[in-house]
């Protein structure tokens, strides 16, 4: 559903096309966040808090005079490849501020100073994917996005998948950023919009968000201390990576603008976050293994051919019947993956202690 808007020039999308690599809305068990026990965790939970409460990025995200410009001169390939990357930034921002501000809402009485956080990291999700769909308006074009709170699909994760999923989703977001940022430091001529100037107080808030939900995640025992606890974790690490390697290779267009070679950013970014979730997770992702960011790799090039058949002509029950051995392989090499042993952090942790 797009609609226009004469009097500005901006055309107002409200729906999205949906494929694998949409960021989704999500719900969850509500009642069993607000019975966590989270004793154990009291003090840390509190500093993070006094964090969220001393709100460091009050005054970060305040468009200034450089955005007042004609961005037309950015064309082609770059323009299209820096809305997709706006769209699907703004969409994830704001799924992660529904998801914080119900949760608020639905502990407060039970879990006040859980509640509280929640609320906090709303305010952040909702300040990112605001300046992010104004950054889409500069380029014709905004997220309708109360249409999309009504009609959106949610997507149910139980309350520990929400914890897993949403460490690793700030944590890689923060190296995303923050790598990003050292790099155009380096090559300030490679910074073709004003956007990219705020990704180091960016970046800070999604670190702030994943530390709060590693204390919650250490919080649980039956999230770190158990034999499923290291199952899951190998499947939500290869689940995000696999997902930031096809996104990536998908935005290829968006990287090289930058002057950043996509294929590189990708596993520099994957080795920073399995490096990170060793703080947290009993178990990681054993990436000095050579076919492990080769098949990767292989699943991004079969993604890109999917998305050729999906623009290619013809009915659609052909195209499906077409995508299927395609899909078979990606689904092989992650089956391969998810099951190459995994690193042991909780023992490096204990050696080190």
């Amino acid at each position: 559903m797009v609609t226009s808007l004469p009097k500005s020039g901006v055309v107002r999308q409200a729906a999205l096309q949906e494929t694998l690599l949409t960021p989704r809305f999500y719900t969850t068990d509500f009642g069993a966040a607000a019975a966590m026990d989270l004793s154990s965790q009291a003090v840390e939970l509190e500093t993070m808090l006094a964090e969220m409460r001393a709100d460091y990025n009050a005054r970060h995200f305040v468009r200034d005079e450089s955005f007042a410009q004609d961005w037309s001169e950015i064309t082609g390939e770059t323009r299209q490849a820096f809305l997709d990357y706006l769209e699907r930034s703004c969409v994830s921002e704001f799924s992660g501020f529904l998801l914080f501000k119900e949760l608020s809402r639905r502990i407060r009485d039970q879990s006040p100073v859980l509640a509280e956080i929640f609320h906090l990291m709303a305010r952040d999700e909702a300040r990112h994917a605001g300046f992010l769909n104004k950054a889409m308006g500069d380029f014709g074009r905004t997220l309708d996005l109360g249409f999309l709170t009504k009609n959106r699909q949610y997507t149910f994760f139980p309350i520990e998948w929400v914890i897993y999923s949403v460490y690793l989703s700030e944590k890689i977001g923060y190296w995303r950023y923050i790598l990003i940022h050292r790099h155009l430091e380096q090559n300030p001529d490679r910074r073709f919009y004003p956007l990219f100037k705020y990704f180091e107080p960016w970046c800070q808030d999604e670190n702030r968000h994943g530390d709060i939900f590693k204390v919650l995640l250490r919080s649980q025992p039956k999230l770190w201390a158990t034999w499923r606890s290291r199952l899951w974790s190998r499947f939500f690490l290869l689940t995000v990576f696999a997902t930031h390697t096809l996104t990536v290779h998908e935005r290829s267009g968006f990287y090289r603008s930058l002057g950043i070679d996509p294929t590189a950013f990708d596993a520099e970014v994957i080795r920073k976050t399995n490096e990170t979730a060793a703080r947290a997770f009993p178990e990681i992702l054993d990436l000095e293994r050579p076919e492990f960011l080769e098949r990767l790799h292989a699943c991004s090039e079969l993604n890109l051919k999917l998305s050729e058949i999906g623009r290619s002509p013809g009915p659609r029950w052909w195209k499906s019947l077409r995508k299927l051995p395609l899909l078979a392989a990606i689904l092989g090499h992650l089956w391969v993956l998810y099951w190459l042993p995994g690193v042991d952090a909780e023992a490096q942790r204990c050696e080190v202690a």
